[in-house]
């Protein structure tokens, strides 16, 4: 006999889900840090292929403490406002993020799999 547990965090759940929010920001802060990491003389960004990992892990953890897509889907949106900002340009015109298929790649491995895994869930 299985029980849901949901009603456990029912309590912690808006805590876990700022918390999960937060923890989006941090790791895009370190992927798009690390966006640019080459071996050698060739470009490899490992963190785009991380992203797409780490995207998955927090919308899995948001729906254990939600059903609701809008909730559950919450991290993947904080990520994708703060890739947002990372692309447009600071007040000294300063872009973190170029116009280059690093980028695009960080870009799609963040988004899709975790629409992926929430499309099939």
């Amino acid at each position: 006999m299985t029980t849901d547990t949901r009603p456990v965090y029912a309590a912690l759940a808006p805590i876990i889900l700022v918390v999960l929010a937060v923890d989006a920001l941090l790791t895009l802060v370190l992927e798009v840090l690390y966006l640019p990491t080459y071996l050698g003389a060739v470009a490899f960004p490992i963190s785009a292929l991380v992203a797409g990992a780490v995207n998955v892990g927090l919308v899995y953890a948001a729906g254990t403490v939600s059903d609701r897509a809008s909730l559950r889907l919450l991290p993947l949106l904080v990520w994708t406002l703060g890739f947002l900002i990372c692309a447009t340009s600071g007040p000294g015109g300063d872009v973190l993020l170029g116009s280059n298929w690093q980028t695009l790649l960080l870009l799609f491995c963040g988004l899709v799999p975790p629409m992926i895994y929430v499309a099939r869930t």
